[in-house]
Formats: structure tokens, sequence, C-alpha cells
């Protein structure tokens, strides 16, 4: 068997039974890519029968290239995934991958923009760009995912049968795991906007944001399109698509919103995710404090 014949049912494991974002199946595919290189494998039962050991080996080669901690954790987390699949696909009766733990990450804090920030970065985006359309496409996304608190990919995926949308709309988050979010008056209007300036036909069963040629817009396109608006505004480089949903999060967490709430509306796995965005609001007020109090600790 070669070993696109391997990668190629992983991928589609990835993309279209988990729903993982497109960044995220492109970095698995390369980690399982690489491991079969460097291990020399050809089969399913080859990729099934790994061991702890061998992993590990693997793993430190890598870091030798030049891996960090946060990669190499994902790199870790991806092959687990791989092996799993692959001992189901071999038929083999244990299913979960070797036993191994990842280096340890110290997970930064979310870096959220303030309110006028994000209004200014969504305004932005649709001054500078080229076409009138694109500038509607681009504000209405970026709106998306401050108003909603919607994942980049989330956005992109939206397709043309939610158009018009209503108060509220069904997202398909990670692992294909469904939840309501609510869409304000001005999110729906700026989607409007858009969708009148389209020169594309949007059909109900395709994505409802296009790129300048008709095709699905990606990531890649708004990233850069959000660069420019920030280094126009002289925002940090924190100041990104995601940052948006972070900034989502904590200004409702700051107006009162409950944890459990908020976790249904950014539609984390486990309330864990969730509660860091209280550490957010409280580094936030503490900002805002020595601000108003230069001479604090002094």
């Amino acid at each position: 068997m070669s070993r696109a014949e391997l990668l190629s049912p992983w991928h589609d494991h990835l993309a279209l039974g988990l729903r993982r974002s497109p960044h995220t199946v492109r970095a698995y595919d390369k980690a399982a890519s690489t491991l079969l290189a460097q291990l020399d494998l050809n089969s399913w039962d080859q990729v099934a029968d790994i061991t702890a050991a061998q992993l590990r080996s693997h793993l430190a080669s890598r870091r030798s290239d030049g891996l960090s901690n946060a990669s190499a954790a994902r790199e870790l987390s991806a092959l687990k995934g791989f092996i799993a699949f692959a001992r189901a696909q071999a038929g083999h009766e244990l299913s979960d991958p070797p036993r191994m733990r990842g280096p340890k990450i110290r997970k930064g804090l979310p870096r959220p923009v303030t309110p006028d920030d994000a209004i200014g970065l969504a305004d932005t985006v649709e001054a500078i760009a080229g076409e009138d359309w694109i500038g509607a496409r681009d504000r209405a996304v970026l709106l998306l995912l401050y108003g909603a608190g919607m994942r980049i990919a989330e956005a992109l995926s939206v397709s043309g049968d939610a158009i018009p949308l209503g108060e509220r709309l069904t997202v398909t988050g990670k692992g294909g795991k469904q939840r309501v979010v609510p869409i304000l008056p001005v999110v729906r209007e700026a989607v409007a906007d858009y969708v009148a300036q389209c020169p594309w036909t949007l059909s109900r069963n395709e994505p409802l944001f296009r790129g300048a040629k008709g095709g699905p817009l990606t990531q890649g396109v708004v990233q850069k399109a959000t660069a420019r608006a920030r280094k126009a505004l002289g925002l940090p480089d924190t100041a990104t698509p995601h940052a948006l949903r972070h900034s989502f999060a904590t200004h409702l967490l700051g107006a009162g919103a409950d944890l459990r709430s908020l976790q249904e509306l950014l539609g984390h796995a486990s309330l864990g995710s969730t509660q860091i965005y209280t550490k957010v609001d409280a580094a936030s007020l503490l900002d805002i404090y020595r601000k108003a109090h230069p001479r604090e600790g002094s």
C-alpha cells in the first residue's frame, strides 16, 4: 500500500468525519506523512503496531529539528489519533494509541481587542479593500467573529441556505458539534450588505463567502486583510481574526454572562476552556487600574 493510500482516508476522517478546520487537517496530515516517511511504514498494520518507544524516538528526532514544545504537543496529539485510526482500519482489538505524555506547555492568556478596536478592524477592512463587494465581505466575516463568537472556519463554512440571517444561526463546530449563536442586527445588516453586492451566484448548498474569483473564501485571505487593517490602525500583531472571538468572550463575561452560557455560545467541550476568560477579565481590570492609578505600588 502506498503512503498516499494511507493518508487519503486519514485526511477524509479529519476533514469530513471530525470536521476539523483546514489548518488542523493540514497540520495532522503533515504529522502523519512525516511519521510514515521516517519510520518507513507502508500498511495499516505497521502503523497500528507502533510502540510508545518508537513514537518517543520519532518525536525526539522532530524536536532536534527545532520543533517547539507547543508544536511537539500538537504533533503528539495528531499521531496518537493517527495510530488509533490505523488500529481501527487494521481491525485490531486494541484501539487506544500508545500512552505517552507530551511536553508541558505554559498556556498564555487569550489577547482580545477592545470593543472600539474590534469595530475599527471591521470598518477598516471594508475601507481599504480594492473592491466594494470585497470590503463588504470582509467586514461581514469579522463581525460574525466578534458579534457571534464564531471561529473563522465556522464563519467561512456558513452556506447560502442560511440567508437571510435570522436572530439565531446554527453553527457546526469542532467534532461536528452544533450550537446556536445569536446574530445581532448589525451583523445581519453587514451580511445582507455583502450578499447584495456579491457578484457571484450564492447557491444554497455552497459557501456563502466567496473569494475574488468566485471560489470559497479562505482563512488566509481574511487574515491578510485583517493584517493590513491592524497596520493601518496601529494595532499589535495579536489583533487577529481569532482575537475577535476572544473579545466576544471577554466582553460578554465582563457584562455579567455566566460561564456555562458562555461555554455553550463558544462551543467549548469543557468548562475549563471557558474559565481562562475569567483570568483575562481580571488581567484587563488590573491593567485599567494601573493606568488609572500610575502610583499604584509605589
